[in-house]
């Protein structure tokens, strides 16, 4: 069975998508009551954060539109040091998507905000006529513990910052999947709440985190230091990229540098700790191939020591960094 135009009418096949399908894999205490609007308790500051998800495929190696939706929402709240509570969902869906492929999607979404520890408390579908697409929109809230203060203009000379992992594995694997190429690249699609849950558990200092994904590592570098009004010094041999996403990058021309993610992260460390955060990253999951890969200094603007001595500028990503990958 597909989607069709009654089953955003409000009657009985909108009725029967929403037990069948979202009641079915969502259900809990809040959402069940199915009100206009979901009832939370909540205490001391927030953090709340909105995205809208339009990747094709909608499904690939490592994940789908639901999976990344929930890990795309979760992570920017973890990168503001909040601790994510709950999640909404607003699903646009086209005539024509097969019933069995939403189910999976949002399965997917389930098992993803479990795994995160949040909650989808409230929602909405409509279905517009297309091709059987789907575009999901998610918005998060969290509580930020006491003590907490994360922000791009925290940084100060002498801070080291550290990636989490391998560069450009979201985006070659999106980008394989749309030219129709066999290889093994796989979506690094993860949600991040190992990595920061024992950076803030240790008592690491951290001064600002980003989750690397739209612009890449050298887009959201340069918006740190213009945040902090500080230089960021890169190393290049320390960046980490899988040999076939470099190969990859060598056929098209690409530079992993401005290549999305959506499962990793940068975090600025003040230098007594810089040590000590590394060796936690690497014990967490999506942490396993973290490396220190960039210092704060006096100036302005990104540079990179290449590995041959010499420097060069990094500048923000110009253009579309195609394809659409979030």
């Amino acid at each position: 069975m597909r989607i069709n135009m009654s089953h955003g009418s409000g009657g009985k096949a909108s009725a029967e998508l929403m037990n069948n399908i979202f009641g079915k894999h969502f259900s809990n205490s809040i959402l069940n009551k199915m009100e206009d609007a979901a009832v939370l308790e909540l205490h001391g500051r927030i953090a709340c954060s909105t995205d809208s998800f339009v990747v094709t495929p909608i499904v690939y190696k490592g994940g789908d539109i639901g999976k990344l939706s929930v890990c795309g929402t979760v992570n920017d709240l973890l990168m503001m040091g909040a601790e994510p509570k709950y999640i909404t969902a607003g699903f646009i869906l086209e005539e024509g998507l097969k019933l069995s492929l939403l189910d999976n999607i949002v399965s997917s979404m389930a098992r993803t905000a479990a795994a995160a520890g949040v909650v989808i408390i409230a929602g909405d579908t409509k279905v517009v006529e297309g091709k059987g697409g789907i575009y999901i929109n998610t918005a998060g809230i969290g509580s930020i513990p006491e003590g907490r203060e994360i922000s791009a203009g925290n940084c100060d000379e002498g801070d080291v910052i550290l990636l989490s992992g391998t560069l450009g594995d979201h985006h070659a694997c999106i980008l394989s999947a749309r030219m129709g190429i066999d290889n093994n690249i796989m979506s690094d699609c993860a949600i991040l709440n190992p990595i920061v849950n024992t950076l803030f558990k240790n008592g690491i200092k951290v001064k600002a985190m980003r989750d690397v994904t739209r612009g890449g590592l050298g887009t959201v570098l340069n918006e740190i230091a213009d945040m902090s009004r500080c230089g960021i010094e890169i190393i290049e041999e320390a960046l980490p990229a899988r040999p076939e996403v470099r190969s990859f990058c060598d056929i098209l021309g690409l530079d992993p540098l401005y290549m999305g993610n959506e499962g990793k992260m940068v975090a600025v460390i003040a230098a007594e700790d810089g040590e000590k955060a590394l060796e936690l990253m690497k014990k967490t999951a999506p942490g396993r191939e973290a490396a220190l890969i960039a210092r704060v200094i006096i100036g302005k603007g990104v540079i990179m020591k290449t590995r041959l001595g010499g420097s060069r500028i990094v500048d923000v990503l110009y253009g579309e960094g195609l394809p659409r990958i979030c």
